[in-house]
């Protein structure tokens, strides 16, 4: 029995003298890791955040601009090649019709073509035309029937610029088939450039297509003004030859992580200063609405490249003495909740390990060093009665008067787990909390202004041009349902009217009287004995209007009037999320389309209709863009300051012609500060990153080493205490192997050992009894 368990004492102290992978030292050591690499992250990222005179902030923006400008050239290609086709599919429905109508009509009803032509395919004749000279020699006949032979293309004219020619057939049985072409200059529709700023278009190559805010040499006054024209030209072609290059690249290479939003290539570029200015510009290449889907403009390989001058400030340099406190301090409260964790943890428990396996060595003659605090010190008392049981000495706490547990230390390991967090917490809380707050100090650059205004106003003539193409749509639809087009042929117009374009919810006819005779899509919105509200016994007073003022959506329609149908009229009804995803554009934060009335039609967010304005001051700002300056309303921008933080907004009105004019609506948006990377919030953003770390660190490795050794280490002196009282029963096993698994091993084998002398204590009392006994029984 004794053999067996010497044989079971060597297996435990085998174990005990492996190496130990888990324990005390990793958590405490990985902490003072983390807290050394914060220290020098700290020390050196704060000296960064504001290096670069032009913010990061100013640069994104660029690169957005040149985004919306890519969007709109985009969709307006689209747009164009879209409406060619469908009115040449409705002419090819009905009779035929004569050349010269033919461009009459698409003339009278768009307006975005510079010149329009139809020719006779087979003899080249020219049958019509209206507008600038198309370039028709540019154009082989003989190559339309081969693939993508009726395909968009550029045309570079003789006096430098380009021309984008659309072409479609249009064919009656019994006539020589015609060509119908439409002549398109590459320049944006709608974008508001402000001061400043130029925009370009160019091709695969880098060459410029077409430009814009550049003003020609002899419209300038004065030597400097031409050369930084000259200067200018030149800085723009430099641009282009590089955006050019990057756009070749593949979207997901070429945007950086977290600036999406934008399906194609995009991205900003740095330029030369000149006079105190740095030329900077975005650039976007025209890419499909939808991922891996390509349109008629992205096939023509352009790329969109904006440039504007922003003043630098050298001064805007973050001041590196900051970090160099934050490190310094960070390293002496780390050092003292280290040192905390060393002195009051690690040490004390080390002791006990190198006690309890002495004492399992039959090492009995030195009193067991007791720590002072905690669970160690109730283990190491617990130690010491034990190794006075096996000595076989009087346990001076059962001469007391029975069975007591030693004298317990009244701070625990979990309280001292608490100092070094408070510690670390003296340094991570101001950090996330208090220091470097950017609200009250914050410098919003003036350009981000300016772009939040433009951007705004690009928006909001985008949307108005939305409705006015709507309109158009209509009109063109109209002038061909002719007296004698029946229900039938009028739903299949209407069908494929909706089918082409995917701003409409609904297409229908409706007589003067209110009744319906063909219909596409949902259920018309519009009540059938509605009455006119106009003399000319229409259905309502403008061409575009919103039928309902309450309700969870508004119903925004247009109409036009059938021509000879006695105040019959085609309407359509606008999908209120066709509207809803023109808004949704990457750094202009909320944005919403007011009526006349400041009231919510639509958002790129969450919103409510016919809702208000989210802020007084808003509809402050709104209020006053509408008013007049001169001919119109101008778009504004403001920056707002209160105790809700640095607010940057933007408003601008339906500002031109068209049907949509009389709406008198208005596109709204505004975004925090807070969100844009200008020195002030990037240096509040890495200090409250500095705190999170810290805070993240304490918590993650007192964290690890309270599961791993305190709350096991808690156990085990209950176990000892026990122990030591006289529990001879319960079997003490290990959790882990590591310092306080190796005490329980110790404190098992102790168990073994008082269980052995007590065997052995009885076996010698009971034989000097027997042998007592025995003679007396011979006699």
């Amino acid at each position: 029995m004794a053999a067996s368990s010497a044989k079971r004492r060597h297996k435990v102290r085998r174990r005990a003298d492996m190496s130990l992978l888990g324990g005390i030292r990793p958590p405490i050591a990985v902490l003072s890791a983390l807290l050394l690499s914060l220290a020098g992250i700290t020390a050196v990222g704060f000296g960064r955040a504001g290096e670069e005179s032009v913010p990061k902030a100013v640069m994104t923006s660029q690169q957005h601009f040149a985004e919306d400008g890519a969007v709109a050239m985009r969709a307006s290609i689209d747009e164009s090649a879209a409406d060619l086709a469908r009115t040449a599919g409705l002419f090819n429905a009905g009779d035929p019709a004569q050349p010269d109508a033919v461009v009459d009509k698409i003339g009278s009803v768009y307006q975005k073509w510079v010149g329009t032509a139809v020719v006779e395919i087979s003899s080249g004749k020219m049958l019509a035309a209206r507008g600038e000279n198309v370039p028709v020699a540019a154009i082989d006949t003989s190559k339309l029937s081969e693939k993508d032979g009726l395909s968009p293309r550029m045309v570079r004219l003789a006096n430098g610029e380009t021309r984008l020619l659309s072409l479609q057939l249009l064919s009656w049985k019994g006539q020589p088939q015609q060509l119908l072409i439409a002549s398109s200059s590459l320049r944006f529709p709608g974008i508001s450039l402000g001061k400043f700023r130029s925009i370009a278009v160019i091709d695969s190559t880098g060459r410029i297509l077409s430009s814009d805010g550049i003003p020609e040499s002899e419209q300038v006054l004065t030597e400097d003004q031409r050369t930084g024209v000259e200067r200018s030209k030149k800085q723009l072609s430099a641009f282009a030859k590089v955006a050019a290059k990057r756009a070749k690249e593949h979207p997901l290479k070429a945007n950086d992580p977290g600036e999406g939003g934008y399906l194609g290539v995009s991205g900003s570029l740095r330029g030369d200063t000149f006079q105190g200015d740095r030329a900077i510009a975005g650039y976007a290449a025209l890419t499909g609405p939808e991922p891996g889907k390509g349109t008629v403009a992205t096939s023509l390989g352009l790329t969109v490249v904006a440039m504007v001058d922003v003043a630098e400030d050298p001064t805007r340099v973050t001041d590196p003495l900051f970090g160099l406190l934050a490190a310094g301090a960070l390293l002496l409260i780390g050092a003292l909740a280290v040192g905390v964790l060393l002195g009051t943890v690690q040490r004390p428990l080390l002791r006990l390990f190198l006690e309890s396996r002495r004492l399992t060595r039959d090492d009995l003659t030195r009193p067991v060093s007791v720590p002072r605090f905690g669970e160690a010190a109730r283990i190491g008392q617990a130690l010491e009665r034990l190794r006075r049981q096996l000595l076989g000495e009087r346990d001076d706490a059962e001469g007391a008067g029975g069975p007591k547990s030693g004298r317990r230390g009244r701070i625990g390991a979990r309280a001292l787990l608490a100092v070094s967090g408070i510690l670390l917490l003296v340094w991570s809380a101001p950090m996330l909390l208090l220091l470097n707050r950017a609200d009250a100090t914050a410098v919003v650059p003036e350009q981000i202004t300016n772009d939040q205004r433009e951007r705004t106003d690009t928006l909001s003539d985008r949307v108005r041009r939305s409705l006015n193409e709507g309109h158009a749509d209509l009109v063109s639809v109209a002038g061909l349902l002719g007296e004698r087009t029946s229900p039938e042929d009028m739903t299949k117009v209407l069908d494929r009217t909706r089918s082409d374009h995917s701003r409409y919810r609904s297409l229908y006819v409706r007589t003067g009287d209110g009744k319906i005779v063909a219909q596409s899509g949902e259920s018309p919105r519009l009540p059938e004995d509605r009455k006119s509200e106009n003399k000319d016994g229409h259905p309502f007073a403008d061409p575009i209007t919103v039928l309902n003022d309450s309700g969870t959506e508004p119903v925004i329609a247009s109409y036009a009037e059938l021509p000879g149908r006695d105040g019959s009229t085609v309407i359509g009804e606008f999908r209120i999320d066709f509207i809803n995803s023109l808004l949704k554009r990457p750094g202009l934060g909320e944005i919403r389309v007011v009526d006349a009335e400041r009231r919510v039609l639509g958002g790129n967010t969450g919103y409510l209709a016919f809702e208000k304005l989210p802020s007084a001051r808003l509809t402050e700002l709104a209020a006053g863009t509408s008013q007049k300056t001169g001919i119109s309303a101008r778009a504004g921008g403001i920056v707002y300051r209160d105790g809700g933080g640095v607010q940057v907004a933007g408003a601008a009105p339906f500002v031109g012609g068209g049907a949509a004019k009389s709406l008198n609506w208005m596109v709204v948006s505004w975004q925090p500060a807070a969100g844009l990377a200008i020195p002030e919030y990037s240096l509040q953003n890495r200090t409250v990153l500095a705190g999170l770390l810290g805070i993240t660190a304490a918590a993650a490795c007192l964290g690890w080493l309270h599961i791993i050794v305190v709350r096991p280490l808690r156990e085990v002196a209950k176990q000892a205490e026990a122990l030591a009282d006289g529990d001879r029963r319960t079997v003490l096993y290990p959790r882990h192997h590591d310092e306080v698994g190796a005490i329980s091993r110790s404190l098992e084998l102790l168990r073994q050992q008082v269980l052995e002398q007590r065997k052995r204590d009885g076996a010698g009392a009971t034989a000097p009894a027997a042998a007592v006994r025995a003679p007396a029984g011979r006699n």
